[in-house]
């Protein structure tokens, strides 16, 4: 019986990262798998660089060695890729790239790029890219079905990567009928990538890389291009993406995340080319060996407290971190990536590529300080867009960023560190707020939420929706400075970023404005603009989520010019059923007064848990005094709140009239005269109820006129 053998190598790196994305890639024509089903196999491991070395693997145990539930996986190793002529050759060969790579990069760039000969056509290259790396999603999924789940969890993390990406290399003999020697070199072996990315646009580029280097298979499923891990490691990192012709339509961060990408590959290939020294150990050896290869969070025997830095690559997160490193904390620095890049790289330019250079830089420049990037693109669209969504295509006004804080920064980003088994004390950020410890002693132990001393930079506002176990891991940094202060620390302690200027907006938009923001979701629904006083119709609005109660700027460019010229205009009140935007240009007049100094609420939360002592007595609700502010900003207002019912609704008397009152604007309170944050609650569309009706006996009088 003639016995052939189907050598392959599987290198990864140590780290285990639990990866939500459905993203991972793999390829090889499967031509190159000889029949084993007759054959004994066995398992050879490498203790010293993590490597298994499989050989003649029957049906059964790769069905049993995937299916294994502690990690250990299998490359797919039969995705069929689209036939391509195997006869293409490079028309301009580049420095740095061996002859067999300019052949696979010409076949991949006709196969796959060829929609876009224009390169002038960035958006065009960039849709075929994720394109690419779709179709090869399917194909993965396809072979999910037949082969079974495929654990990533022993992949290498490659570092420099704007988005998460993984890799794994595998090496397969370019002859059946190899086996393991002292002298295998580089050219005995092809090289297959299985990878994943978090960021479509990243996983078409993972997809590209993978089909270049395992050469691809032409019409009669035999590999197109003769590309061997000699090859590979021949390529210079850096000319990659220059030789694909996509150096000027990738930001820098692409650009430097492929070439990451090749030397990690190149880095695997040298490792599993290097002699084997051990036995071979049983199969329950090799399996232990794999788990023990997953992540492992080091214990510092010193003990010092550990805190998770969220770095945002500006000036009061990087002061932040230099100040816990100065006061021993261990320090791990973390950048959340929750840029929405699949649904609005059409709108701009990613901002997130040179805040997470900024970060690296900072890093760096404090000693190195560890730098993980976690993706919380989806957790943010399913917590914080869709609120944001949800809220406006009602009519109201939301707040993402009080939702981000809550739901994302110290929500689901502390569930992802929990579960990911990593032990941190705190989790810091650069938010201008103060926690202090409740000093009654005789009650359970609570942090308080005080102002920052700084009431223009003052955060508060936006940290009202914490939980008392969310505050309880929390440690603000530069609550107790001025603005001022933090820039001249930044200058003291010579940061990379110290003259960089503050971000504006939500942190979700980058320089995208949120009027497109909304179009994008939303669309137009047209309505009438209509004067609040006497029901004529002075215009036509486009939707009622682009304006908020109390708008002036940018509402006269829906109005008919006739109206404009007796502006000034304000937008007073919105009518969901209707469609309809009401004005005024008598805003600051008696006609408005109650409706901007009286209104409902709901869904009050305090952060203590219940509501202050001296709001009720006796099972009966009393008035309370309480400074307030109703949008993130230095002015504080003062009234009352008279709470009703069960206490989650109330109704709020100020003591002067605001600029604009909109349902679903989120209004805080605090203790008067201690800057102490008590609580929040939301505007309710009651408060335009009463309004309405006026509106409608205003109409009625006019008909009857």
């Amino acid at each position: 019986m003639q016995r052939t053998a189907a050598l392959l190598f599987i290198a990864s790196g140590r780290e285990g990262h639990y990866l939500p994305s459905s993203w991972a890639f793999s390829s090889v024509p499967s031509s190159s798998i000889t029949d084993t089903s007759h054959h004994p196999w066995h398992i050879r491991h490498h203790p010293h660089h993590h490597r298994t070395a499989l050989s003649s693997l029957p049906e059964e145990v790769v069905e049993d060695y995937d299916a294994n539930e502690d990690g250990v996986s299998l490359p797919l190793l039969f995705i069929e890729q689209p036939t391509v002529p195997s006869s293409i050759q490079s028309s301009h060969p580049s420095s740095g790239i061996p002859r067999s790579l300019e052949s696979s990069i010409e076949r991949v760039k006709q196969q796959a790029l060829s929609d876009s000969t224009d390169g002038s056509n960035n958006n065009a290259l960039h849709k075929l890219i994720v394109e690419a790396g779709i179709q090869w999603r399917n194909k993965r999924n396809q072979q999910h079905d037949d082969i079974g789940t495929i654990s990533y969890a022993s992949m290498e993390r490659v570092p420099g990567c704007i988005a998460t990406v993984h890799l794994k290399t595998t090496l397969v003999p370019t002859s059946t009928d190899q086996f393991i020697d002292g002298d295998n070199t580089p050219s005995d072996y092809r090289v297959v990538i299985d990878g994943a990315a978090d960021a479509m646009l990243s996983g078409g580029l993972v997809a590209l890389l993978s089909d270049v280097l395992s050469g691809g298979v032409d019409v009669n499923g035999s590999i197109a291009n003769q590309v061997t891990a000699a090859d590979i490691l021949e390529l210079q990192p850096e000319v990659l993406t220059t030789a694909m012709d996509l150096q000027t339509i990738l930001s820098r961060g692409r650009n430097d995340g492929m070439a990451s990408m090749v030397r990690v590959v190149q880095r695997q290939i040298r490792s599993l080319l290097e002699p084997v020294t051990s036995g071979d150990p049983g199969v329950s050896e090799v399996l232990d060996a794999t788990i023990s290869n997953k992540m492992d969070i080091s214990k510092d025997t010193t003990r010092k407290p550990t805190v998770a830095m969220l770095l945002s690559g500006g000036v009061d997160s990087s002061v932040a971190m230099h100040l816990l490193l100065r006061q021993n904390y261990n320090v791990t620095a973390f950048y959340l990536r929750i840029w929405l890049e699949d649904e609005l790289s059409h709108l701009g330019e990613c901002p997130w590529e040179d805040d997470l250079q900024v970060c690296q830089s900072v890093c760096e420049h404090a000693g190195n300080v560890s730098l993980e990037t976690v993706s919380l693109g989806k957790e943010y669209r399913e917590r914080v867009v869709q609120y944001t969504i949800e809220e406006a295509q009602r009519g109201r006004t939301p707040n993402p960023d009080i939702m981000c804080n809550s739901r994302v920064k110290f929500g689901c980003f502390l569930e992802y560190i929990e579960e990911s088994g990593m032990d941190f004390d705190y989790v810091a950020s650069g938010h201008y707020a103060q926690l202090k410890d409740d000093d009654d002693t005789s009650a359970i132990s609570q942090k308080r939420l005080f102002r920052a001393p700084d009431p223009v930079k003052d955060q508060s506002y936006f940290l009202c929706a914490l939980t008392q176990k969310q505050l309880s891991k929390v440690i603000f940094p530069i609550g107790e400075y001025q603005k001022s202060e933090v820039r001249e620390l930044a200058t003291q302690f010579q940061l990379p970023n110290r003259n960089r200027p503050d971000s504006q907006g939500l942190c979700f938009l980058g320089k995208v404005r949120f009027d497109d923001f909304l179009a994008s979701y939303l669309g137009d629904r047209p309505g009438d603009v209509v004067d609040a006083l006497n029901g004529d119709v002075i215009g036509r609005h486009n939707g009622l989520w682009y304006h908020t109660v109390g708008q002036r700027k940018g509402i006269g460019k829906v109005m008919f010019p006739l109206a404009t010229a007796k502006g000034p205009w304000y937008v007073v009140a919105k009518d969901q059923e209707r469609d309809i935007v009401y004005v005024s240009n008598r805003y600051d007049e008696d006609d408005f007064a109650q409706a901007r100094s009286e209104f409902e609420v709901e869904d009050v939360r305090w952060l203590a848990g219940e509501a202050p002592m001296n709001a009720h007595h006796e099972k009966s609700w009393h008035e309370v005094r309480l400074d307030m502010k109703i949008r993130h900003g230095p002015r504080v207002v003062q009234g009352t709140l008279m709470l009703k019912d069960d206490g989650s609704v109330g109704n709020i008397r100020l003591d002067q009239k605001d600029g604009g009152l909109a349902p679903g604007q989120y209004v805080v309170f605090y203790q008067p005269d201690t800057l102490e944050c008590l609580g929040a609650a939301v505007i309710s569309e009651k408060h335009w109820a009463s309004f309405l009706q006026r509106y409608d006996e205003i109409v009625a009088t006019k008909t009857e006129a």
